[in-house]
């Protein structure tokens, strides 16, 4: 399907999980010019991308990068090779 941005394959995996893949379009970039297409935006929505300061303030102390975590999730094990074989 031809989203004028973006070119996707709809499809579902073996348990009827619904996946669309997708691809950029060469030269068309929305996010360097963002438009709303929406007839009746949220007020939210009419705010627009850019960040809110007097809604989410500057950090003033950042957490150190050598304290930052992140633990595995839901998913990791694809990107790790471990699946349907791995039970």
């Amino acid at each position: 399907m031809n989203h004028g941005f973006i070119h996707s394959i709809y499809t579902f995996d073996p348990n009827g999980i619904p996946l669309e893949f997708s691809c950029e379009v060469p030269g068309v970039d929305i996010r360097k010019e963002p438009r709303m297409m929406d007839k009746d935006p949220s007020a939210t929505t009419r705010e627009g991308p850019e960040p809110r300061s007097e809604k989410w303030p500057p950090v003033e102390n950042p957490t150190p990068e050598k304290d930052r975590r992140s633990y595995p999730g839901e998913g990791t094990e694809l990107i790790h090779g471990k699946g349907r074989d791995s039970f």
